[in-house]
Order: C-alpha cells, then structure tokens, then sequence
C-alpha cells in the first residue's frame, strides 16, 4: 500500500498535465465555433473515445514494439523525459499550443475533428504515450499495472467532462486563472520529466563506468 499510493499519484498528476483539459480548452472552443452544444459534445466524445482507445493500444504493446525494433526501456526514459520537459516548459511559459490551426483548416477539417487533431495530438499526444508505455514498465505489480490502467480511464472521463463545461469554466477563471493554472501544471510535469530522464540515464551511466 505504501508504494502504490505514491505510484496512482505519480500516474493521476502526469496523465492530468500531459492531457492538459484546462489548457485544451480554449482550442477545443476554437475549433468547434460556430457548432451547437449537442453538435460539440458528439465531436468531444469522440475525441475523447480515439484518444483514450490510442493510448491504451501503446499502453499494452509499449514492450512488444522494445522487443520488435530492439529498443532500450532506458533510452524510452530519455527521449521521453526530453519529450514531456519540452511540454512542461511550454506550459510554463503559457504558451501551450500542441496544434496551430488556420482559420481556413478548421472549417476544412471541421468534419472531422475529433479525430485529428482534437483526439490525436491534443488529447493524446507523445508526451502522454511516452508517459504511458514508461508507466506499464515501471508496474512490477498486477496492482500497479490496473493502477496505470484505472488512471488513465479516469483521467479521460475527468478530460470529457471538463471539456464539455468548457465554454462556462473559460469565463469563470478567465485568461489570467487559466494561465496561472497551465504554469503551474507545467512546473510539475517539467519535474516528472526529470525524474523520467534520470531514471533512464543513471543505469546506462552505471553500466559504461562499470564497463
């Protein structure tokens, strides 16, 4: 119990930041102008299904595609802390934005929106697949790895439900709470990429000193 409860910390607070509802939400609102509320929920849900169906596909096959090209979990840890510190840093500077869209591209691809660039990137972007491919390694346990499981399922029904509130949370807290609240998501997830980065680099370090 005392090293799952800081792990379904660990995954809860990751999973929030690189999802990021609350910085989405403007781009959500942005792209879906123009739409009706029932017209938005249809796009957000399947948003939402594409990005959470991605995620857990890579979640599962994470150690399959290691095995089938090869590839070191540590070196995984590496480029994904670079990837996820990238992230965090932009969110610190509040000036997040996965997907610069012209005015022309979103009436383009309006259609189809839920898919991309709403549902992936957006949504579920290489931050959070790095994220959760590191995360399933790291569950040594069948605890851990529902933990990984359950935390993402939750974190997306969260992301559904505060972006369909969207359009009354943007005008609650205003630009100036939002970016207070990106800036501060953004410091955490620049330290959880540290720590990604340090995970992978000190057994490499370890074992070419050894060597």
């Amino acid at each position: 119990m005392e090293t799952l409860l800081p792990f379904a910390l660990l995954c809860f607070t990751s999973f929030f930041t690189l999802t990021n509802p609350l910085g989405t939400m403007p781009v959500f609102l942005t792209m879906t102008n123009g739409m009706t509320e029932q017209e938005r929920r249809s796009v957000l849900k399947r948003a939402t299904i594409v990005a959470f169906t991605t995620i857990m596909v890579f979640t599962f096959a994470g150690q399959f595609i290691f095995m089938f090209f090869g590839l070191s979990t540590n070196g995984f840890r590496i480029a994904g802390g670079f990837i996820i510190f990238k992230i965090g840093f932009d969110m610190l500077q509040a000036r997040y934005t996965p997907v610069k869209l012209k005015n022309e591209e979103i009436k383009t691809y309006a259609a189809d929106i839920s898919v991309t660039p709403l549902g992936i990137p957006i949504l579920c972007g290489p931050g959070a697949i790095a994220n959760s491919i590191v995360l399933m390694q790291d569950a040594t346990s069948i605890e851990m790895k529902a933990i990984v499981i359950g935390s993402i399922a939750v974190i997306y029904l969260i992301t559904f439900y505060i972006m369909r509130a969207s359009t009354r949370m943007v005008q609650l807290i205003g630009d100036t709470g939002n970016n207070v609240m990106m800036r501060l998501m953004g410091l955490i997830l620049m330290v959880i990429a540290v720590e990604c980065f340090v995970g992978g680099a000190k057994p490499i370090l370890i074992e070419i000193f050894r060597g």
